[in-house]
């Protein structure tokens, strides 16, 4: 059978398609298995036993990065059940009933939910003229999108920040949002007064960047981890501005900035788990988005045919959302590689995913882009690498890999490794955008952080020739440079994550796992010309301090003088760009009165960065998945709070 047959024979078949997916949540923080497993009777249903038979296998510590039952327990029952019914679960969740969904829910959390309704508490507090007008002024300060600009620097000049140095120790609280509870969000972007930012409850919100209002929200098929971007519409009048956003069933939105109204969807990749956690891209009438999979996940399972997924750019008319070029990071499609032990044909090379947000160059009419691990045999040549397309076409020009023989996928963590890849790579991804700076020189170099805990600088003139490489920290499956780094015109600052995991004696279960406090974090500052360390600064102790880890896994932004890091111990803070100094804290453990009028707190700090813009820093704070602190709110800072 060819493999798009192979595919389209996948997309067919329930009981593949739900193979195919069991055990995505391990990555979240739950497994379901395919329905035949259990069959609980119809007059109710037991929360326990559904774990047992569904989630039991991932969440008793046999997947490194799936949180244990007792870090799940900590979670809102909530937030378990939208994961089945609008997240990365959903498709687990519909071979459950609504009563199991609950069940499950309420079993692993040990909490009630909330009677069902067809609202949301966090849809409210608008503006009073909502929606009110949208106007983008030329040159008005914004950050638009995951890394501010083309080349992803995570560096807002002193205009577009309105904030110096100097005012930065006065930063204070100005307003806070509530968002759903301990869902991963976008990173907000703040374009015309607005600040845009989805969840992967599937809402996206529109703001008053300087009031907290509620312009309007929209819901989403699915969840929505990508930051938003906005561009207008030319030849209309007034001007007519859309905001795009991805899901995580792989659909691509335009929406219209003024009202959240629907312009177009399109799905840019039809994969079975194929998904959106990249920010796009725009330039000219183009829009560039990535598409990237869990099917590592799925491949832990010994009867999937593991895999046939490959990381994908495509180039679409951001009018009409037609396609104008498709290409993979993996050039050849899988092919039949084995069969396992038990007969199951796998297929290869798969995997090299674009978790993150592209670099675009159009003075050298080019996309660079950072790739993931292989999900199976044979490792590819373009897996943990840096890849260049052509922006015009999509042809593949060059690829430099940093961890060659990298396949991996849950298989190799679980005890039945049968679908693990003979080469049982470290899983040493590239999670971080690359980031492009131009030397006094001329001479182009990208940054690249990878989650082996070195950062990589090469001339993509060169074909990606190493310019230098530097180790931060020790690095492994959710170690390293996570999210991204921030660079000026001379340093590109690094935060580590190295979290850690650690078992305890409980009382109740007898052991437990709980986050380290003892390793991970520190900040660093390196020469983006030589590589060499301008500073470090260690990371703060947590002491006896339950759910707290120093990690700095969040995205890193800078202004000219200081940069902020979040940290898992629900610290923000900033840094003196000179000598590391600490000149601003803030700790977002505790409770907030949002603008909405929702139950808000904030916590622990991971995933997006600040947003700094027009004297303002808008930054997401509550991140439980890794046992941390959850929360759900957006805080807006300003100079004394005014």
């Amino acid at each position: 059978m060819s493999v798009p047959a192979f595919i389209g024979s996948v997309r067919q078949s329930i009981r593949v398609t739900v193979q195919a997916i069991a055990g995505i949540a391990c990555v979240l923080g739950m497994s379901i298995a395919p329905s035949w497993a259990f069959s609980p009777t119809e007059g109710g249903a037991d929360g326990e036993a559904l774990y047992q038979a569904h989630c039991a296998r991932c969440h008793e510590g046999q997947v490194k990065r799936a949180p244990h039952r007792d870090i799940m327990s900590r979670l809102p029952a909530l937030m378990v059940l939208n994961s089945m019914e609008l997240g990365k679960m959903k498709f687990q969740g519909m071979m459950r009933t609504g009563r199991e969904r609950r069940a499950i829910s309420e079993w692993m959390t040990g909490k009630k939910l909330p009677p069902p309704t067809d609202t949301d508490e966090t849809v409210a507090g608008f503006c009073k003229d909502a929606p009110g007008t949208f106007a983008v002024e030329d040159g008005a300060p914004q950050w638009n999108g995951w890394g501010v600009d083309n080349f992803n620097t995570r560096f807002q000049s002193a205009a577009a920040a309105g904030i110096s140095a100097d005012q930065v120790p006065e930063l204070k609280v100005k307003w806070v949002f509530g968002l759903p509870m301990d869902f991963q969000t976008s990173q907000p972007t703040v374009v015309g007064g607005r600040v845009f930012v989805g969840t992967m409850k599937g809402l996206v919100y529109a703001l008053d960047a300087k009031t907290g209002c509620l312009h309007w929200s929209v819901k989403t098929t699915a969840g929505v981890r990508s930051t938003p971007v906005v561009d207008s519409l030319p030849a209309t009048n007034p001007q007519r501005y859309v905001v795009y956003v991805g899901d995580v069933e792989a659909n691509l939105y335009a929406l219209d900035a003024q009202t959240g109204k629907q312009i177009w969807r399109v799905k840019i990749d039809d994969h079975p788990l194929s998904r959106i956690t990249a920010t796009p891209k725009t330039h000219g009438n183009r829009i560039y988005a990535s598409a990237t999979a869990l099917e590592e996940v799925a491949g832990g399972d010994p009867s999937y045919e593991c895999c046939t997924f490959r990381g994908s750019m495509v180039a679409l008319n951001r009018f009409n959302g037609k396609q104008v070029w498709k290409a993979y990071t993996i050039p050849d499609p899988p092919a039949p590689v084995r069969k396992n032990a038990i007969g199951v044909q796998l297929w290869g090379p798969s995997g090299a995913s674009i978790w993150s947000s592209p670099v675009l160059d159009p003075e050298r009419n080019r996309i660079y882009v950072t790739t993931g691990d292989n999900y199976s045999d044979p490792a590819s040549l373009t897996s943990d690498a840096v890849v260049a397309f052509d922006m015009r076409t999509g042809k593949f020009l060059w690829s430099k890999q940093f961890t060659p023989g990298d396949a991996w996928n849950v298989g190799c963590e679980i005890e039945d490794d049968t679908n693990c890849p003979e080469a049982r790579g470290p899983d040493l991804d590239f999670a971080s955008s690359p980031i492009l700076r131009i030397l006094p020189n001329g001479r182009r170099v990208i940054l690249a952080g990878q989650k082996s805990g070195v950062m990589h600088a090469i001339d993509p003139d060169r074909d990606g020739e190493i310019l230098w490489q530097h180790r931060v920290g020790k690095g492994g499956l959710a170690g390293g440079i996570q999210w991204g780094s921030a660079a000026d015109a001379r340093q590109v600052y690094v935060a580590l994550s190295d979290i850690g995991i650690k078992t305890v004696e409980n009382s109740d279960a007898g052991w437990a796992t709980t986050l380290d406090g003892s390793v991970g974090g520190g900040m660093f500052a390196l020469d983006i010309e030589s590589g060499e360390r301008a500073w470090h600064v260690p990371p703060v102790g947590c002491g006896d301090r339950p759910q707290c880890s120093p990690a700095q896994s969040a995205a890193v932004s800078a202004l000219p003088g200081v940069v902020f890091s979040g940290s898992v111990d629900g610290h923000l803070r900033g840094y003196a760009t000179d000598t590391g100094t600490v000149v601003w804290d803030y700790n977002a453990d505790q409770e907030y009165e949002s603008t909405n009028g929702v139950k808000t707190k904030g916590g622990s700090f991971d995933g997006p960065g600040p947003t700094i813009v027009d004297g303002m820093m808008y930054v997401n704070a509550g991140y439980g998945f890794w046992g941390g602190m959850s929360g759900n709110a957006l805080i807006a800072f300003s100079v004394g709070g005014e």
